[in-house]
This record gives structure tokens, sequence and C-alpha cells, in this order.
């Protein structure tokens, strides 16, 4: 009782060491499947972010452009340009050379100026005037294109807004893509000297300057590992994309980065979709592979953990079997000895002297002794088993002769008690090469426990047939039958079937453990098949040696005969 409490202790203990180990595993795995997950997005985030700034900076770049050329202006004192343009209609010559930059840079197309006092869009008798740089000087004009008109208009509104508490001596304000004005602010009386506007070459811009850019700060796609598109938003067009085979779609190509340019070009954006830097690619690969790793570690070290707690319960179903097979084992050992011992010394104290008597205490003592050897040869069996020591004399054989020569000598017995016996085979059945002994010691076993396991229909059967490549006998009864979940079970050693069919039957599970092993170091196979409650059919096939004529060739020429009887079907010995 101790020790199976002990058992049930050590089972428990093990379960819940069992359920602790799989949920660290777990949760360790969650833990580095998390880390890597955000390793991952760190890295895509990382990279983004470069793409941002590349971005960023690619727009910083055009923007400044437009500033390039006229920067020097800021560096004007505004009071000396009033006074230049009062005296000759003309700006002073620093300012001059500032502007003959200007008409040298692609970007603009022509230059235009309007004096505080003269605004010729708004009053069609006063002039405009335009710089005419083979002259150095500007012209007054009477034809003003409305792009410029537009320009000076903003600048105008813009300056009204700001000049009386303005800081700076120019304000630069865009019209879009169309131009720049720049209001020229003196600030010593903080009013507005007049107003600068540089017209911007729309095709030079987009197909020249920007498409240069876009090539040198991106490449391709491919190149890059992004797609950049410049978009009109106001007219819903796209004006420029680092690469042609990429349609402009956010269904298909979701943006990722929106940039826009910050006081200039307000009807324009740029967006980008990221495909797949070397960055992110070697950051998926490198998840992708974690993750593969890490997995297979968990697969393997779950399976080993799963292996020792499987092997753990086996050893502890083992050691209860043991133990229970100790148990019983010893009360068995006791029963013959004790029959054995009660009569010996009725006969040795000469209490016995009628013959009948004499006879019937010899035959308590002689079935008694049989029946202990028969459990000594089952324990040294198993005992040969477990060491390796169990060997094999194999030898041609006729399976249905050996079958018939233990039918022979063991029918009498069997229908003593009370079962209906049978035996059948079939005809010109081959040569296998057996053990015999170990065939008589399987079939006795396999007939002892569908005795042992016979209740209301007393009948075991047996038949010798081919079957493929082999010979096989099976042993059938009618017995209670095996439960499903426990057939994978029961050639296992010391394993029986413990329910209130069986429970009044001794046994010590060992016979089938053995006869499994016999079976398979003659190079044959056992199998069952049972219905619980109806009966169950042992099947142990050997592979053939020849076929039956020409074994007769090397066979015994005077194989051992068996008195048989004509039956319809078979023959029965």
């Amino acid at each position: 009782m101790k020790l199976f409490q002990k058992l049930k202790k050590a089972n428990t203990l093990r379960i819940v060491f069992f359920g602790i180990a799989t949920v660290a595993i777990l949760a360790l795995t969650l833990l580095n499947v998390y880390s890597l997950y955000e390793l991952r997005n760190s890295s895509i985030e990382s990279a983004t972010d470069v793409k941002k700034l590349q971005i960023e900076e690619f727009a910083n770049t055009i923007q400044y452009h437009f500033y390039e050329s006229v920067w020097d202006i800021r560096k004007l004192d505004m009071n000396t340009v009033e006074e230049g343009w009062q005296n000759d209609q003309n700006l002073p010559k620093p300012f001059i050379d500032i502007l003959q930059k200007v008409s040298d840079d692609s970007l603009y197309s022509s230059i235009h100026f309007i004096h505080k006092n003269e605004d010729g869009c708004v009053d069609p008798k006063l002039p405009v005037y335009k710089f005419d740089a083979s002259q150095n000087k500007f012209i007054a004009i009477n034809d003003m294109p409305n792009l410029v008109c537009d320009g000076f208009g903003i600048s105008k509104s813009r300056a009204r807004a700001i000049v009386d508490d303005y800081r700076f001596n120019t304000r630069t304000t865009f019209d879009s893509h169309r131009s720049i004005t720049i209001a020229l602010v003196d600030l010593t009386d903080n009013s507005v000297v007049g107003h600068l506007n540089l017209l911007i070459d729309k095709d030079y811009l987009l197909n020249d300057y920007i498409a240069g850019e876009l090539e040198k700060s991106f490449g391709s796609a491919e190149e890059s590992g992004v797609v950049v598109w410049l978009r009109d938003w106001i007219q819903d067009e796209i004006l420029l994309s680092n690469d042609a085979s990429y349609t402009y779609n956010r269904d298909v190509y979701p943006i990722d980065i929106r940039q826009r340019f910050s006081d200039s070009l307000d009807d324009w954006n740029i967006h980008a979709t990221i495909l797949e830097s070397p960055t992110i690619a070697a950051s998926d690969a490198s998840f992708t592979r974690n993750l593969l790793v890490l997995g297979v570690a968990v697969f393997v070290l779950l399976g080993a953990l799963m292996f020792i707690f499987i092997n753990a319960q086996r050893e502890r179903e083992l050691a209860e079997r043991q133990a229970g097979f100790l148990a019983n084992i010893t009360h068995e050992l006791k029963t013959p000895l004790a029959v054995m011992q009660a009569a010996g010394e009725n006969l040795s104290d000469g209490r016995v002297t009628e013959g009948e008597r004499l006879k019937t205490y010899g035959d308590h003592i002689y079935n008694e002794s049989v029946r202990l050897k028969r459990m000594i040869e089952k324990l040294l069996d198993a005992a040969k088993v477990d060491s390796g020591e169990l060997s094999t004399e194999q030898a041609p054989h006729y399976l249905q002769e050996l079958t018939a020569e233990f039918v022979e000598a063991n029918r009498g017995y069997i229908e003593d008690q009370g079962f209906e016996f049978t035996y059948t085979h079939d005809k010109n059945l081959p040569l296998v090469m057996v053990d015999a002994d170990h065939v008589e010691t399987t079939l006795n076993n396999l007939v002892e426990n569908a005795m042992k396991y016979s209740r209301e229909k007393k009948e075991i059967n047996i038949k010798v047939q081919k079957k493929g490549g082999n010979v096989a006998i099976s042993v059938t009864d009618k017995g209670t039958g095996i439960p499903k979940s426990s057939l994978r079970y029961v050639f296992d050693k010391f394993y029986r079937v413990e329910d209130s069919l069986t429970a009044k039957t001794k046994g010590h599970g060992l016979g089938l453990s053995i006869v499994k092993n016999m079976v398979e170091l003659n190079g044959g196979t056992i199998d069952v098949k049972s219905e619980y409650g109806k009966g169950s059919t042992f099947i142990v096939k050997f592979p053939t040696l020849m076929s039956s004529d020409s074994a007769k060739i090397t066979a015994d020429p005077a194989p051992k005969k068996v008195s048989i009887k004509k039956e319809k079907v078979g023959t029965d010995v």
C-alpha cells in the first residue's frame, strides 16, 4: 500500500512539474516571438525613416533651387533701391547683377517689376517693367502676362498683411508652380518699395530639373526599393515618377510616405511607396529564419519533454504492474506450495493408507507441481527475454504438424474443462523456419488465455492457413474479449485488462509478452482482433520457407504422423 501511495504522489508531482515546464516553454516562446516581431518592426521603421529623410531632403533640394539665384537680394538695402528707382527708373547695379544671375537660371523664363506707385496690372495706363538681360535694365511694357499679374496680386495682398511688423527686407510668395514674387521691404519706414516677379518655366522644372533630381536621388524602384510620384493634387494628376513601370494606384501600392513642399509648389506633393529595401528584405528574412529556428527548437524541446513525461508515465505504470505482479505471483506460488505441503504432511504422518485416497493425494501433488512448474517456466522465459538470453533453434517444419502435435497432447485436458475444441488447417501448406519448442509455448499460452477468459461459451478454435507469403496460426475463443483501449497494450509485460469481466481471473501479465518475443525471434508477427464481450482471435504469422512440393525433398522424410478425422471443412484432429 505504501508503494502505491508513493507512486501516486510521485505521479502527481510529475504532472505538476510537467505543466510548469510546458507553461514556461510556451511563455518564453511567446516572449521571443514578440521580441523578434518588435525587432523586425524596429528595423522596418528605421528603414522607413531613412526613406522619409531621403524624400524630405529631395523636397528641400527642389525648394532651395527657387531661392538659390535670388538669395543675395536679402543683403541689399531697400532704401537705396528706392532712391535708385526714383532717380533713373532702374535698380542699383548690385541688384542688376543678381538679376543677371537669375536670367542665367533656366528655371525662370522672365523677370518683371512694379514700383509701389506704378501698378500696370491695376491701371492699364501705368507701365509694368520687364528685365532685359542684354541691356541690363528694366524696360516698360504694356502687354502684361496674366500669370505675372496674378503673382503681383498675391504678393501685394500678403505684404499688406505683414509689412507693419515685418523684420526682413524681402517677403517671397509662391503662386504654386507658376511664379514667385518677392516683395521688397524698406525697413526704415516699413514700406514696400516694389514687387519682383519671376515666371517659372514649368517644362524645365518638371522634365529637366525635378526629373534629374529624382533619378539622382532614387534611381529605379528596383535599385532603391521605393516608388516616388510627384502628384498635382488639385488636378489629381501624376506629373513624374522615378519608375514609370509602376502605375499610381493606392489600392495596389498603399502610400507609405507623403511629403509637401513647405512654402512653394502648393499644388504639388510627393507620394512614395516602399516596396522592399535591402534592409527590410534582410529584416524579413532574418525574422522568418529566427522564427523557423525558434519553432524547431520549441518543437524539439516540447517533444523531448513530452517523450520524458510519457516514458515516466510508462515507467510508473510498469512499476505499478510490477508491484501488482509481485503481490499476485507471491500468492500464486504460495497456493500450490501450500496444497503440496498439506498433502505431503498427511502422507508422511501415515494418516492416509487407503489406495483411493493415496491416489487422490498423489494427483493433487502432481497437478500442483505441474502448475508450479508452468509458473516457474514463465518467469524463467520472462527473465531470458529481459536478459537477451532467449535463443532459438530453428529448423524447417510444417506448421500444421506442430500444431497437430500440440492439439493431440492437450485435447483431452481442454475438453475435460468443458470446452468445444476444434482444429482445422489448409492443405499443401509450405514449410516455415521455426523453433518447435517456441511454437508449442506460443500455442500453450494462447490456448491457456482462451480458457481463462471464457465464460458461458466455451469454444476454442485453432486454424492453420496460408496468408500471402506467410503461414498463419489463429486461435479464436468466444470469451470476454478485449476493450479497444487495451488492444495496444496487451503484449506489454505485466499488463492485464482490469474490468468487471476479468477481475476474478488470475494472471501475471507475462504470457502474451513472452509469446510476442518468441514469435518475433522466429521472424514472425502476432496480431489480435477482438470484440469486447464476444471473444478474441490471436493471429501468429511466420514467413514461408518454400512451397510444399519442393519442401518434401529436404524435409524429414518420415514426419510424425497424427491421426486425423475428416470433416466437411478442413481437418479436425
